[in-house]
């Protein structure tokens, strides 16, 4: 995913700072670093450059999972778990460690462990940020539903169109 792609999808958040953004103390936080804002499973996400950072997410009716999700890797949790102590998995993913670990917004910390996140990323923190997968190319239709799609053959053999049938039209 190129540079240009990234930026014709997202919104620079400075300058169309949508309603409905949640947590918006966040964007004066990351402000120097120029972020830019998507859409991502019904929430917003926050892009550093290339980089998706967080996704802050606020559902009705509110759930575990409403806080700001940390894009990090299974290898960063336990030292970022130090530095943020109420960071945990998010629980909609199931059991185990996933790539993104969750500030819940219930949480008695949340404001100041989002703060220092942000602090993190202005750093440059390697252990926050992923770039996202290039979205794969539609694979072309399968020979099976191919077949399906195509219309049937009549059995009834096609009329030859005779000279007298075309004078007529």
């Amino acid at each position: 995913m190129t540079q240009n792609t990234i930026e014709g999808i997202l919104k620079p958040l400075m300058h169309d700072i949508p309603k409905n953004l949640p947590f918006s103390f966040i964007v004066e936080e990351l402000q120097s670093a120029s972020p830019a804002i998507g859409r991502l499973f019904g929430s917003f996400s926050i892009y550093i450059g290339q980089k998706i950072v967080l996704v802050l997410r606020q559902k009705t009716p509110a759930d575990d999972d409403n806080g700001v999700w940390i894009a990090t890797t299974a290898e960063h949790h336990e030292s970022l778990r130090k530095e943020l102590p109420s960071m945990r998995d998010i629980a909609i993913f199931g059991p185990g460690p996933t790539g993104w670990q969750i500030l819940p917004e219930e949480s008695d910390s949340f404001e100041n462990d989002v703060n220092h996140a942000c602090r993190l990323i202005l750093k440059g923190d390697l252990r926050i940020g992923k770039i996202p997968k290039p979205k794969k190319k539609s694979s072309p239709i399968s020979k099976k539903t191919s077949a399906k799609l195509k219309v049937k053959e009549t059995k009834k053999p096609a009329k030859k169109i005779t000279k007298a049938a075309t004078k007529s039209r």
